[in-house]
């Protein structure tokens, strides 16, 4: 495995002093890895956007180290510190756009600190907007754009200097859902095109299943766990993973006298139809009596309650068949789920 292009250890950052300080992270370890997509989730002041502001020292910790691209950021001056921002792009929730200055002139802002002379900024800026598809807008101005346009102009001006990094501070989270899933494909799009690592801070679990490789969960200033995504959908450790990964719970108001099953689906094919494969293999029906199920890049997660028939042959029968499917975990239940 390659060197970690972030190398997060042991870092704190508290507000205040005395008894009224404020311990917004605690020991925060992690690592990501050069060319990933990497989640980091929680409820909100769990401390992300801290988080995210301490990796290119936005925020300055107060204790512990960061390191971006090999170089630990807390120990560089300030002129050192401005430059190794420029491989750091940035978006923000509010996009944080300069309203006086038409798209194209926003992109090219970065541009114009660091010295780029204008001809050569405007024409980055022109293939930055081409490539976010908003090259027929560079005239406009962000008071004209729609939301979800105002981000695609942010994040072509986070690219202008080539950052080897994009950090994304709840970057969907003032956008409707389905412009939220065409900000999320070109993220994955400019992630796999221009290699470039994305970090996406998030307090909702769809942004981190729809494109996220792993996921860090933060709570109250810690990492309560952190690991694949399919690893934390499939098997979430703690209490606070549960309920991010199932926010509505499987809760029915009574079960049937007939035994009650919960399977686990652990990451095998969303495309094999386990009710309908039983009824047709099997020839026995059972009743759905509650789920939460999703979908990863054609793999099942999530959990489903199911009650068998109170016909013990029919019932030893269809949890045979249930046992036998890979990537599928059985628990019986007793009393309520």
């Amino acid at each position: 495995m390659s060197e970690p292009i972030i190398q997060i250890e042991h870092l704190n950052k508290t507000f205040g002093a005395g008894p009224t300080a404020v311990h917004a992270l605690e020991d925060i370890n992690l690592a990501v890895q050069p060319g990933e997509i990497f989640g980091i989730i929680g409820l909100s002041g769990a401390g992300k956007s801290t988080l995210v502001r301490c990796m290119n020292l936005l925020e300055r910790p107060t204790s512990g180290s960061v390191m971006v691209d090999g170089k630990e950021m807390t120990k560089l001056s300030t002129k050192e510190l401005n430059r190794a921002r420029q491989s750091i792009g940035m978006i923000f929730q509010s996009f944080n756009l300069l309203m006086q200055r038409t798209a194209l002139d926003n992109v090219c802002f970065p541009l114009e600190l660091i010295g780029t002379k204008r001809p050569q900024a405007r024409k980055r800026a022109q293939e930055l907007l081409d490539l976010v598809g908003l090259g027929d807008r560079a005239g406009a101005y962000p008071a004209q754009l729609s939301g979800g346009q105002k981000q695609r102009v942010a994040i072509a001006r986070a690219l202008a200097t080539s950052p080897k990094v994009l950090l994304c501070d709840e970057a969907t989270s003032a956008l409707d859902p389905t412009t939220t899933l065409s900000i999320l494909a070109l993220l994955k799009e400019l992630n796999e095109k221009l290699g470039v690592t994305v970090v996406v801070i998030t307090h909702q679990m769809n942004v981190i299943e729809e494109i996220c490789h792993r996921v860090a969960i933060l709570d109250h200033g810690v990492i309560a766990e952190q690991g694949s995504v399919e690893d934390i959908f499939s098997h979430p450790q703690t209490d606070i993973g549960r309920r991010l990964v199932y926010p509505n719970g499987v809760q029915i108001d009574r079960l049937p006298e007939a035994r009650v099953i919960r399977i686990a689906f652990n990451g095998g094919s969303s495309y094999e139809p386990l009710i309908a494969s039983l009824a047709i293999d099997c020839g026995v029906k059972v009743n759905i009596l509650g789920a939460d199920t999703r979908n990863i890049e054609g793999k099942a997660f999530g959990t489903m309650l199911l009650g068998l028939p109170e016909d013990s042959v029919e019932a030893a029968k269809a949890l045979r068949y249930i046992q036998s499917q890979p990537d599928i975990t059985v628990e019986e239940v007793t009393g309520h789920a």
